[in-house]
Formats: structure tokens, C-alpha cells, sequence
């Protein structure tokens, strides 16, 4: 084996920097039929939305159709492709024959240029196997088109990149383990389907979760701090417009609050962005909303009392004279991808107890295991940014009003009720 995974990453930031910190760069190089494409694939698979493949083969062979020589315009067309998805947030996988001595220069700019880390790797394969490789495609027409006197003449021993920038895999090294140790030594398996640890967060418990109905966070003062509302469509955020009002009211947070989403937006995965729902409710509102749940659930429990439908209209809304949403402390969030699908969260957001059957809670039991992955998601990045959740409504986070400052044991709130100027 020729160079380390420590010879192999490489961060630079320079006046040509392409992508982000936290994105990668993953060159996969080697022989017709060695396995790029199949390493690649897989580790697509095993990661799932946000990694951008860039294979020689499509570029050249399909969308330019021209030969593979030293002056090919698809070298140039390689590192654009790769270098724009690094710009907009994917992890790239660059894969083919990419031979030394015609794409070098393009490969090494690119690492050189990368603001995150880079890993190239070769797949050196021995001429033998890759005819018996290429003998098991199931392609026939291809097979008919490409024979092993093609192989043979395309076949170059350890053609490796200049400056031990590779990490060479030997071909006893199987599919899986191939993919394993990329996944590993790139960081990428930390996005594995089995979901992320999720931290402990206040008031958790499906069972006995604090309300906001609860005396405590009523007996919090509030020291305004005077933070005015911002709009975050001035901010490059996806809004979701299911709770537009005629103000645009639900569209701003204080400043502070855009802060932290901004800092819990960076700290999701590549490929998976935040949808903003709702932020500042005004108080007529937040009182309509109230009676109104109040109201059903008094039409489907007759025999409660007054105290008890407060009490459970308060899992799901905040009552008016402390709602974080009418402090401009709280938003409604939850996750999509890079093409602004939402997210299997296991419920729809806005869901009460009753319509979900519980899956509302941000620690329900009944999801499916990628539901709860991209719970953990979402409440990880959330609340490393400063935000508490809602226990009962996995999409509800607040920061620095009296719920929160229960939350986190702290003598007072920043944010109080405020109006729209």
C-alpha cells in the first residue's frame, strides 16, 4: 500500500476554495471493471441524500461522447461539476479511469482547492480479475461493445497520481470493506442509517413531560431584553407558507433566534436543510388557537372540568399569557432534503395527541427507524444551537423565554410577549 490516510486529507482554503468545512471529497480511480462505480453506489447507499456522483464515464461517454485524450473537454467539465456540488453543500464522489497523467492536474487543484477534507483512493486490480469482472456484468449489449482486448488495452499497472495524494486498496480488499473503510476514514459513516445518539434533552418524558400550563414557567420573570423581529425570508431560509398569515407575522423571530437557526442549519448533514414552519404568533392569534383545542377537546370529554381541559389543551398549545411563539422566541422547524421534500419525521408537523396517536412526541416510541433518525437529526442540531423542545411537539423549539429558562434553571426569560411594529 503507497501513502496514508494522513497524506491523503488534505484542508486548504484559498482564494479558489471549493465547498464547505464540512464537506468531502472522495476520488475513486482504477482500471476498467476494477469497482469504481460499485464503490461508489455504495456509498451513496449507505449514506443516502446529500452525496453528489461524478463519473467520468457519464460525463464523458454519454453527455460528450468524445474519446479520452489529453485534451478532452470533459477533464475541465469533471472538476466544474465537482466543484459546484462542493459550493452547494454535497459530499462528491469523482469516479473513473481518470488516467494520471491527463487528469492529475485537475484532481490535485481540486484537493488543493477543497475546504474540507479530501481522501483519493486507487483500486489496484490485477488484469486477471478484472476480465472475470467484467465477464459477470449482466449488460450484454455492453459486453458485445467492450471486449478484454479493449481491457487489455486500456489496462495501466499502479497508475497513480503524483504526491502520494492516494491511498491504494489491493484487490483481495471485498465491496463491503471497501465501502466500510472509505465510509470510515472520510467520516461519512457517521451518517449511517443507524441513527445518531440522541442526547437527553429537558423534559423528555413521553409520560410526564412539562407543560406549559405548568405554575413554573408561568412564575418566571421576564427581563426584556429588547431584541427586535427579524424576517428570516431575509435570510436565505426555506418557508413553508401552511401558516402565512396576512401580516406575515409568522414569518419573524428575534434576532437572537435567528442566530441560533443559523448555527443549527450549519450543523446538519450535507444535502438536508431546515423548513421553517412558524416563528412569532401574535397574542389574538395564539388565543384563537387555544380555545379552539380547548373547545374540541371539551366537545370530546364532556365529563372534564375546566382546570383539565387547560391542562391537556396545553400538551399541544401554549396558552396565550406565556407562549413563546407571541415572544418571537419559538419556531416550528422540521427537515428536508436538498430538493425541499419534507422528511419522513414519523408525523406531520402541527399533528395533536390524538391524530398522531402519540407519534406528536418528540420521543414516540412508534416510529419507524428512519423517523427517528431524522428526529435525532433535527433535536440534535437544535438544541447544540441553544433551542429546547417541546416534548410534546417534536417541531417546537424556543430559546430564552420562560419555558426555556425553566429548562435550563435559569433565573429569568430575555424574551416576553412583544407586538409586530
Amino acid at each position: 500500500m503507497t501513502g496514508t490516510p494522513d497524506r491523503a486529507h488534505r484542508r486548504v482554503s484559498t482564494t479558489a476554495a471549493a465547498g464547505r468545512p464540512d464537506t468531502c471529497l472522495v476520488v475513486i480511480r482504477g482500471n476498467s471493471a476494477s469497482g469504481k462505480s460499485s464503490v461508489a453506489q455504495g456509498l451513496r447507499d449507505h449514506y443516502g441524500r446529500g452525496i453528489a456522483i461524478v463519473s467520468q464515464d457519464v460525463i464523458r461517454r454519454n453527455v460528450l461522447r468524445e474519446h479520452d485524450t489529453a485534451r478532452g473537454a470533459n477533464i475541465a467539465l469533471l472538476g466544474s461539476i465537482a466543484r459546484e456540488a462542493l459550493n452547494a453543500g454535497f459530499h462528491v464522489v469523482l469516479e473513473g479511469i481518470l488516467y494520471a497523467d491527463r487528469y492529475s492536474p485537475m484532481i490535485t487543484s481540486l484537493v488543493r482547492d477543497h475546504h474540507g477534507v479530501s481522501n483519493c483512493y486507487y483500486l489496484d486490480v490485477p488484469l486477471e480479475t478484472t476480465f472475470a469482472r467484467h465477464a459477470s456484468k449482466a449488460d450484454a449489449a455492453y459486453l458485445e461493445q467492450v471486449t478484454d482486448n479493449h481491457l487489455a488495452s486500456w489496462y495501466r499497472d499502479l497508475d497513480l497520481l503524483p504526491g502520494g495524494l492516494e491511498t491504494v486498496l489491493p484487490a483481495d480488499s471485498t465491496l463491503q470493506d471497501t465501502i466500510a473503510r472509505i465510509l470510515r476514514e472520510t467520516g461519512l459513516a457517521s451518517a449511517s442509517s443507524i441513527p445518531p445518539p440522541c442526547k437527553p434533552s429537558q423534559g423528555d418524558s413521553m409520560n410526564n413531560p412539562v407543560l406549559m400550563s405548568d405554575p413554573r414557567v408561568a412564575a418566571i420573570p421576564v427581563r426584556e431584553c429588547g431584541e427586535p423581529l427579524v424576517d428570516v425570508r431575509n435570510h436565505g431560509f426555506r418557508v413553508d407558507p401552511r401558516k402565512q398569515d396576512r401580516l406575515s407575522a409568522f414569518t419573524h423571530v428575534r434576532e437572537g433566534v435567528l442566530a441560533r437557526l443559523e448555527h443549527a442549519r450549519s450543523l446538519l448533514p450535507a444535502g438536508t436543510d431546515l423548513l421553517f414552519i412558524e416563528g412569532y404568533r401574535p397574542l389574538a392569534l395564539q388565543q384563537h388557537y387555544f380555545t379552539a383545542y380547548r373547545d374540541e377537546l371539551a366537545v370530546a370529554h364532556p365529563d372534564w372540568g375546566a382546570e383539565q381541559l387547560h391542562h391537556a389543551a396545553s400538551r399541544y398549545v401554549s396558552p396565550p399569557e406565556i407562549a413563546p411563539h407571541s415572544a418571537g422566541a419559538a419556531v416550528d422547524v422540521t427537515l428536508v432534503d436538498q430538493d425541499g421534500h419534507e422528511l419522513d419525521l414519523g408525523a406531520r408537523v402541527n399533528a395533536s395527541p390524538e391524530e398522531s396517536d402519540g407519534a406528536c412526541f418528540t420521543h414516540a416510541p412508534n416510529l419507524s427507524d428512519r423517523a427517528h433518525y431524522h428526529r435525532r437529526l433535527l433535536l440534535n442540531a437544535m438544541e447544540d444551537a441553544g433551542f429546547t423542545n417541546y416534548a410534546t411537539e417534536f417541531w417546537h423549539f424556543s430559546a430564552s423565554d420562560r419555558y426555556d429558562a425553566l429548562m435550563r434553571q435559569e433565573p429569568h426569560a430575555l424574551y416576553g410577549a412583544i407586538e409586530l411594529p
